[in-house]
């Protein structure tokens, strides 16, 4: 039996710094490259010219789904891999990758997507946000990128079962949101202008107003995020759609680094309510506790934190939250009981 082919698809634009370590990770996984290039003018397409890579220029129209559809269109293996120029495959986990498109009766494969954070290169490998998206998916089913932003594959409606969907242990570690990367290429301020694109579409979806709230988060405008942030979750819920996690996830973030104690507690155990599995939640609430110095409260919340651990699909999980930062507010509250003993 034929092992099933898998091209890459990827859209770029002046990504010479990075596009090199991305395309080595994926050589010996693809059976081909389609580069869409949206107007490079360093070195990138040269660099992809290297691995033997179809390029196709494409005129940008602000708008990233669009741009990957076209990349789509152009592939013709049975699977399909998406990533992006600062991202690179694990190369330990190919085999993984392979036997499972060849085994699985799923269209779409999720992958662990490793965002690391802080300030520069080379990244911290406690600094990070792990998030499973589906970064492969079978071609010609009819999946397609939706949003002009922060665009995803979706399936058909009438294929989009949970059971349709597999999730592996093959990490994508991605590089984007390090200030030296993100202030190099201007992100946020692209960001911005999609976003409030986006925005002023009558029937955009609630997601909107959380990524501005993120990118207004990130320029450390905290009261601006705050209330894009509860503007999203009251359209969710307009929606009749229950708020995702992160975004309480990141609004009680804000009030916790506001030092907004009081705003937070007990309003944060509405959202666990929800969420009585998310383990950043909990973690949180810990926080919360610690500097309320309710530290006994603290101690079952960072234990539950060390019980549910960091291993969960269906979450964004903040590195430490399950594991080392929970233990360390563990023992710093078991210190501060110890002394309020003596």
């Amino acid at each position: 039996m034929t092992n099933p082919s898998i091209p890459l698809c990827m859209i770029v634009k002046n990504e010479a710094s990075f596009i090199e370590q991305c395309l080595n990770s994926a050589k010996d996984l693809v059976d081909e490259m389609i580069i869409v290039d949206t107007g490079s003018t360093d070195e990138t397409i040269n660099i992809c010219k290297n691995f033997n890579a179809q390029i196709y220029n494409y005129e940008w129209n602000n708008h990233f789904a669009d741009a990957r559809n076209f990349g789509l269109d152009k592939a013709k293996g049975d699977w399909i891999l998406w990533i992006d120029a600062d991202e690179k495959l694990d190369c330990n986990k190919q085999q993984l990758i392979k036997d499972t498109i060849s085994q699985t009766k799923a269209s779409m494969i999720f992958l662990p997507v490793i965002n690391y954070y802080g300030d520069k290169l080379p990244a911290n490998t406690d600094q990070a946000y792990i998030y499973y998206q589906p970064r492969l998916f079978k071609n010609n089913i009819g999946i397609k990128f939706y949003n002009r932003i922060h665009e995803t594959p979706l399936l058909p409606q009438d294929n989009s079962s949970e059971e349709n969907k597999k999730y592996i242990e093959a990490p994508v570690h991605h590089y984007g949101y390090l200030k030296e990367i993100t202030n190099r290429e201007e992100k946020s301020k692209r960001n911005f202008q999609l976003l409030k694109e986006e925005l002023n579409d009558p029937d955009h979806s609630p997601w909107i107003e959380y990524h501005l709230a993120s990118e207004y988060y990130r320029n450390q405008d905290y009261e601006t995020a705050f209330e894009l942030l509860n503007q999203s979750i009251f359209n969710f819920l307009l929606q009749g759609i229950k708020p995702p996690a992160m975004l309480y996830r990141l609004k009680y973030t804000i009030l916790v680094e506001t030092n907004s104690f009081d705003g937070a507690w007990p309003g944060i155990d509405k959202a666990i309510e929800l969420y009585p599995d998310y383990v950043d939640l909990h973690y949180i609430k810990g926080v919360i506790l610690f500097f309320k110095k309710k530290y006994t409260e603290a101690v079952a919340a960072f234990e539950k934190c060390l019980e549910l651990g960091e291993s969960h699909t269906k979450y964004l999980i903040t590195k430490g939250f399950g594991s080392f930062k929970a233990q360390h507010f563990k023992d710093l509250c078991l210190e501060k009981l110890d002394k309020q003993k003596n």
